[in-house]
Parts: structure tokens; sequence; C-alpha cells
């Protein structure tokens, strides 16, 4: 798969998500590998999540194939979509036990009435995702009356007009050409266009092949504007909060063994994101990938930079004043801390 294709599917259009009648599963049933030794659980319970390509997965990818989640009694069966709109559709619909949205994401569905909760932060983006502007373009103020490439009503989007707001401008003072995150990069770079907002890995390809330009402001310089979570229907966790808290532990140890084993984790991860392991290393980079101490930081600690419901709050209050929800909801309600308190301290 070349570089410009990889990952392409983690943030696709949102608004199509109400209208989506069915889910195009492109792979399903991708458990860890047969070779690795299991350890019987008194009760085994199977549980089916939707993710898509994207690199913030690469824990889970290692969960997968060194057995974590077997070990302790889950039979986590993951689905790949080929569109955000696809799987969080299939989410609402109860076809799915969890999901790995963002947190934009999040916040449709349970303004949809959809009952979740989010057990754990799956990735922070700390200059993954971007905005590319040519050299004449002085400042973000200098958008003003100009042509941006966007995929609209994507995490792209709204990460433009939240930079867009801070420079006191708003989507009316440009012109949104509305393309995916890899063809805004592919135009930036051959030269059709001033500005493009995508993310890893198109967002660098691009800006190291045009040189007549720069990346002019990064997510880093935002934090916890866009984090991806991982979220289990509520009923689900009401049922089965032993299996929940097998993936929590589960996710936990593939970061574990990615940051004192990362030849072999990276390699894993690579293999199921049909990447190359140095590509994969470059790009998470871009990311933060939170341990056990920083999720109790973002659920908890409300005078953390990092806490993940003032975020969640903005961003509801964000997407209600685009028009994207008819209501803000209390995401106070969706925050689940206890699995990832029990994983930190078992005892």
């Amino acid at each position: 798969m070349s570089k410009m294709n990889q990952y392409w599917s983690r943030r696709h259009a949102l608004w199509m998500m109400a209208g989506t009648a069915g889910s195009f599963v492109l792979h399903e049933g991708l458990s860890g590998s047969d070779t690795v030794a299991q350890t019987s659980s008194p009760k085994t319970v199977s549980a089916t999540i939707g993710i898509l390509n994207w690199i913030g997965l690469t824990p889970l990818h290692i969960a997968l194939e060194k057995g974590f989640f077997k070990q302790a009694g889950l039979d986590l069966q993951p689905k790949i979509f080929g569109s955000n709109p696809d799987s969080n559709a299939a989410f609402i619909a109860g076809r799915l036990d969890a999901l790995a949205p963002v947190t934009s994401e999040a916040i449709l569905i349970a303004s949809k009435g959809k009952d979740f909760r989010v057990v754990l932060v799956e990735d922070i983006s700390v200059g993954g995702d971007g905005i590319l502007a040519r050299n004449s373009v002085t400042d973000i103020k200098a958008f003003k009356g100009k042509k941006v490439a966007v995929e609209r009503a994507s995490v792209s989007h709204f990460f433009l007009l939240q930079v867009l707001a801070e420079a006191g401008l708003s989507e009316k003072d440009i012109t949104i050409v509305s393309t995916t995150p890899d063809a805004a990069a592919a135009a930036y770079q051959t030269g059709q266009i001033e500005i493009a907002v995508s993310y890893a890995p198109f967002l660098q390809t691009a800006n190291q092949a045009q040189k007549d330009g720069r990346i002019i402001y990064d997510s880093a310089k935002m934090p916890t504007a866009i984090s991806d979570l991982y979220v289990f229907d509520a009923k689900f966790i009401q049922a089965n909060p032993q299996a929940v808290q097998a993936f929590v532990n589960g996710i936990l140890q593939g970061l574990d063994f990615l940051n004192k084993n990362p030849k072999e984790g990276l390699a894993i991860a690579a293999k199921r994101l049909e990447t190359t392991p140095d590509s994969l290393a470059a790009d998470l980079k871009g990311i933060k990938l939170p341990d056990a101490a920083m999720n109790i930081e973002m659920f908890t600690n409300s005078q953390s930079e990092f806490y993940i419901l003032n975020s969640m709050k903005s961003m509801a209050k964000f997407l209600s004043s685009q028009n994207q929800i008819e209501k803000v909801p209390d995401m106070s309600k969706f925050i689940e801390p206890k699995f990832v308190k029990t994983a930190q301290n078992p005892n």
C-alpha cells in the first residue's frame, strides 16, 4: 500500500453517521496469534470493537498478537471498517460492543441517544494533525479570502474551525474545498492549493515535498483538541465488567510491551497497519499514547490541561454552535475511570 493511501479511513465525514443504514466491514476477527500461550479464565467473554486503520491502535494490535486479552478471559473481535460513519452507525445500532472514536464523534454519538462510557483514552494528537500553508500565507489571519482544502464535517474540519476562531475568523472568511485528507495534502504538495488540513502520514509527506511552505499550525499547539477514545456500550459494561477490565488491562499491557520492546512491538503493529516499522515509529511521534497514570489524570484531575471532560464540553458547545448537534449532551455521565484506576492499583 502506498504511503499516501495508508490510514485514510481514520476520520471520515461525521455528518453521514446518522443516515448510514449499514456497515461495510473490510476485515474482521483479527485475533491474537494462535501460537501465543493462553491462560484460561473461569469465564471467557466475547466482545466486538469497531476500529479503523489508525496508528493510535498500536497497543491494541500488540495486545491481540501477544494474547493479552485472551489471557484475561476476553475474546476481543475487532471489526475493521472503511469509514467512521459505518463504524459509528454499527455502534449506535447495537451491532458492536465497543468503539474507538475521536472525541467529536463520541459527542455526536451521545447526541443521538446512545448510552456508552469512555473507559480509556487511546491517544492524543500532539502534532499528528496540522495545517499546511505556503510561505506567502504569513499567519492564520491571512487565511481570509483564501481556499482551504479540508474534508468537510470531519475532525480536520472541526480542528480548522477552532484554529480560525482562535485568530478571530470563521468559516465564512474562507472557501472550503472539501476533499479527503490524502487528497488535500496531495493538492498542496503539487501546488494546486495554498492551504490544506491533513494528518499523519500525509501531513509530513506533503510538507517535506513542498519546499515553498510549512506546517503553519499543528495539534501540538492545542492539547486535547483531538483525542481518540475507547468506549463501551453501557449495557455491555453492566453485564460484563470483568471483560471491560480485561480490555483496559490488555491495552495498557500492549503499551508497556511497546515501550519495553519497541522493535518487536512496532513490527507487530506495522504488519497489521500495512506499513513499515520505521514509518510507524516516525508517525507515532505525532501522537501521545497515555499510560494508566495519564489516563487517570485526564479522567479525574479537573485542574489538568489534559482533563478530558473540559475538552469534551468545549467540543460539544463548539459542535452545537456549528449546528452539528441539536442539544449539548451532559458528557460527565459518559466518563468511567474505575477500570483504569483498577488497572493501576489492582489491589
